[in-house]
């Protein structure tokens, strides 16, 4: 079945469309973010796709906001994905000692398989 897309924004720049996009995820149980730079193409033509993992603790707005790929990605052809690699929202568990490295917005991409945060 196909996933539900929300566009959230969507701007023109550098021969391309910046958007940023997001879907309720089922693995998570969150809604999921995540940023895509798509250059001007011919219809049906097929594009590479670079995929960036931001940092511990960031968005997807981290590498959308500071960086600066799209002139590079028009230029190549390439599409550019940043999600957000981290479930946020009501209900995900955060750190009980309030450490920012772990829990809520924390980011190590893998899957958590102790409760509490194995749900998400």
């Amino acid at each position: 079945m196909p996933v539900a897309v929300e566009t959230v924004s969507s701007v023109r720049s550098f021969g391309g469309e910046q958007a940023v996009l997001r879907h309720a995820s089922e693995v998570t149980g969150t809604d999921m973010t995540f940023s895509v730079f798509v250059p001007d193409h011919a219809e049906g033509a097929m594009l590479p796709v670079v995929w960036y993992l931001s940092g511990l603790t960031c968005t997807q707005a981290n590498v959308t906001e500071k960086g600066e790929f799209r002139r590079a990605c028009a230029e190549l052809g390439l599409i550019f994905v940043a999600p957000d690699t981290s479930p946020r929202g009501e209900g995900v568990p955060d750190d009980a000692d309030g450490a920012y490295d772990f829990g809520l917005g924390a980011g190590f991409y893998v899957d958590a398989t102790q409760e509490p945060f194995a749900q998400h």
